[in-house]
């Protein structure tokens, strides 16, 4: 989620009582300050999700609450999720060899998700972070249901007459995905039977459809998936339910929201699909050994001017300066693509028609986060799912694939968490040498180069590459230096005031058999 003091839209979680128009929160008590009093390494202060800066003093026995090093790093790693793939599985070979994630939530619960899984019926994994908004149903139920939609979409024919077959008959049905779950994930069991008899029908449509043969290409399947999965989602808001935990489960989903990016990885490439501003990045290694970052993503925000473009051109010339404002879509909400999010693209009336029609005996106060109109909601829809793709065919020199939420990018940049992730990966940190303009630096400066150039050269804390990231993201000091006392502060913050100064990052690190896919290719 972006940065902003109150999060992704001017709008808390679900489980908040602010209503949707409700002022920042204030500044921090004094004794709330104690979490970020002075970082005692090269960092001035904290800086808050609103950009403001601020400076604390306090003496050193101000730390002694602070958390020690083994604390952090078991906090760190709490969600570490390390899997090893087989070069060669029985029917084919693997582009993957391992890949590491992990999480770290800043919001009560973690709005984030994230999901891995080899495809069983076709050939290829999938891998996709997803980040929600408004609360964390909508990216839940993305996070189960939409890698199967892909998998499902790229089956044969014959294979998916086998699934009909099988549910006709009450047999088990043919294994689609290989999952690999970590400890704390979690899944919507009472709903289950719904995205089951959904995923349902949609085979079935494709079955019908006279062009569906082998199977749709990855882009086209994981175009029509993104697309597929918006629309039940929509749809399945609009219908009665057998319960009404199901019903208030299907509506949650609907008006929250959730970004996505989920990358197919094959022996032939890496097919990327991004709505919204979770972000993909390639590590490539050149023939010095320095690390490049190659994007196979773009963020769909207000920065991006070809988004904004395309946004206005769907609206009225008399919208052009109320389709954006404050860099926010309708004054509100940061991404400019995702699932769910229903405000942003029914009417009114179906709104409010779906809203009235809820039992009043439910316990669903989560409604009165999405009972505000936006304003200047002329002609929706405003928003949608569909995705950008990226192709790009392997090389012996693409070492890695990073997928993170935009909680790790507002910390760091592309090539910074390349540079991190390549360095952890071959335990060798390059230095350009001193460039002449680089000798003619006073003594302060120099000083200052010393401590940059230090800092590269710090060892490695964590095995596991994402705990890396997420460790520098939120430790890193004035010079890239890692500052123990910063993150232990961050770490420390209470959870009102947690998203406040972060935000919830997952971080997926895929390793890949570049190597392997050449040589047969």
């Amino acid at each position: 989620m972006s940065s902003h003091v109150c999060g992704r839209i001017l709008l808390r979680a679900a489980s908040s009582t602010l209503s949707p128009l409700s002022p920042p929160p204030q500044w921090p008590s004094l004794t709330q300050r104690a979490c970020l009093s002075s970082w005692g390494c090269s960092v001035s202060g904290a800086r808050c999700r609103s950009g403001a800066t601020m400076r604390f003093l306090s003496t050193r026995q101000d730390l002694d609450f602070q958390l020690s090093r083994v604390q952090i790093s078991s906090i760190l790693r709490a969600n570490e999720q390390a899997v090893s793939i087989p070069e060669f599985d029985g029917r084919g070979l693997s582009a993957v060899r391992k890949f590491e994630s992990n999480q770290l939530a800043a919001n009560t619960p973690n709005e984030d998700r994230r999901s891995a899984a080899t495809c069983l019926q076709t050939k290829g994994m999938l891998f996709g972070v997803f980040d929600g908004h408004g609360g964390w149903a909508c990216a839940q139920a993305v996070s189960e249901r939409l890698l199967y939609y892909v998998a499902v979409a790229m089956m044969s024919q014959r294979g998916l007459e086998e699934l009909e077959h099988c549910m006709e008959q009450s047999r088990p049905v043919p294994p689609i995905l290989q999952w690999y779950k970590n400890h704390g994930d979690y899944n919507y069991r009472e709903s289950a039977s719904l995205y089951v008899e959904h995923l349902r029908v949609f085979w079935q449509e494709l079955l019908d459809s006279e062009e569906h043969g082998d199977g749709m290409s990855p882009p086209d399947a994981l175009y029509y998936a993104f697309k597929r999965l918006d629309t039940d989602i929509s749809l399945e808001a609009q219908v009665p339910h057998s319960s009404d935990l199901i019903r208030s489960t299907a509506i949650q989903v609907a008006f929250a929201g959730s970004t996505a990016c989920v990358a197919h990885v094959g022996t032939e490439g890496i097919h990327v699909a991004n709505a919204g501003d979770c972000r993909a990045v390639l590590g490539v290694q050149e023939e010095d050994g320095s690390w490049s970052a190659l994007p196979l993503s773009q963020d769909h925000n207000a920065q991006n001017e070809a988004e904004l473009g395309r946004l206005r051109a769907q609206h009225p010339p008399s919208e052009r300066d109320t389709v954006i404002t404050d860099n926010r879509l309708l004054g509100i909400l940061m991404p400019l693509r995702s699932f769910g999010d229903v405000r942003f693209k029914w009417s009114l009336e179906l709104q409010q028609s779906v809203l009235e029609s809820l039992e009043s005996g439910i316990e669903l106060d989560f409604l009165n986060l999405y009972q505000y109109t936006p304003p200047n909601y002329l002609s929706p829809p405003y928003l949608d799912v569909a995705p950008q793709l990226t192709y790009h065919s392997l090389r012996p020199q693409d070492r890695f694939l990073i997928l993170g939420s935009d909680g790790l990018w507002d910390e760091m940049s592309s090539e910074e968490a390349v540079r991190l992730v390549g360095e952890h990966l071959s335990g060798i940190h390059l230095q350009a040498p001193v460039s002449p303009t680089e000798r003619q630096l006073n003594l302060g400066q120099m000083q200052e180069l010393l401590w940059k150039r230090r800092a590269l050269a710090m060892p490695t804390l964590d095995p596991n590459a994402a705990t890396h990231l997420i460790r520098h993201a939120l430790g890193t000091g004035q010079y890239g230096e890692l500052c123990q006392e910063k993150l232990a502060s961050m770490l420390a913050l209470p959870e009102d005031l947690a998203r406040m100064y972060r935000d919830d990052i997952t971080a997926t690190v895929v390793y890949l058999n570049s190597d392997l896919v050449r040589q047969h290719r």
